[in-house]
């Protein structure tokens, strides 16, 4: 098994798409109208329009509803990141923190309320896991 993606469902693809575009730099590919995918070397950030929620389950998603994920993103440097993030992101929920696992992390909320930590392995253990 492989993990490969997470796919979070909206009700603006559009306004999703872009944000996360110029959040991560990432150009999206679209498959249709109601569904993208933004591809990084390790995984994919699927975005797809709440229309397509009836294809799986009617009702099995909603769009701005999580209150338990966070999408994660390794950047080379959190504190630039969070300074080309300035202006653009409106809602930080925390600024640029080292945690205790190694990670300096910023975490903020998309759009639609999602929340995304973007961070960078500041200690040996940290740097070690993600440049094996």
């Amino acid at each position: 098994m492989d993990f490969v993606s997470i796919r979070v469902i909206t009700g603006d693809i559009a306004r999703l798409v872009e944000f996360y575009e110029r959040a991560t730099g990432v150009r999206a590919a679209w498959a249709t109208e109601d569904f993208a995918e933004l591809r990084t070397p390790h995984a994919t950030l699927a975005i797809a329009s709440a229309r397509t929620v009836p294809l799986f389950a009617p009702d099995s998603a909603r769009p701005a509803d999580n209150h338990s994920v966070i999408t994660e993103f390794l950047v080379d440097d959190v504190d630039r990141v969070r300074e080309n993030l300035s202006g653009f992101v409106t809602d930080f929920v925390t600024e640029p923190t080292t945690m205790p696992w190694g990670n300096r992390s910023l975490l903020f909320r998309d759009p639609d309320g999602n929340l995304v930590n973007f961070f960078t392995p500041v200690t040996p253990a940290a740097i070690e896991k993600f440049t094996r």
